[in-house]
């Protein structure tokens, strides 16, 4: 399954090895989970990392390698409403490459979360790792 991460799961993921964004780094070997982010994802992840010192910017060197960077989509041939414009392409771009778009940017995605856009999920980690469990594929 091809799971987008959000630039707010991947910091999660670097800030602390105990949350549900940390486990998508250790269940993707055994699930088969293409964890993916783009060129723009990573790119607000490195301009935020520094905020955080040292050992979480460690974490996230560590944690890169396991990530599937995929191209920027920056359009798309069907009508999309959304009013975010910083968030625009990660949406895109999850349409264009992901099963699901994992998130915990509860402003921007307010109105999404919990739903689908033109078929894909975008849910928050704990929300996915929750449906994977009681689909018994965890």
């Amino acid at each position: 399954m091809n799971v987008f991460c959000d630039t707010s799961v991947l910091l999660a993921a670097a800030i602390s090895s105990e949350g549900a964004s940390r486990a998508f780094f250790e269940y993707a070997p055994r699930t088969g989970w293409d964890l993916m982010a783009s060129p723009w994802v990573v790119g607000e992840v490195e301009h935020n990392i520094p905020k955080f010192g040292f050992e979480v910017s460690e974490a996230w060197q560590r944690l890169a390698p396991q990530l599937s960077i995929v191209t920027d989509v920056v359009s798309l041939d069907r009508a999309l409403v959304f009013p975010v414009p910083k968030d625009r392409p990660v949406l895109v771009t999850a349409l264009a490459w992901a099963d699901v778009l994992i998130t915990l940017d509860h402003a921007d995605f307010v109105n999404l979360l919990g739903s689908a856009c033109y078929g894909m999920p975008i849910m928050l980690p704990s929300e996915f790792l929750t449906r994977e469990r009681t689909a018994g594929r965890i």
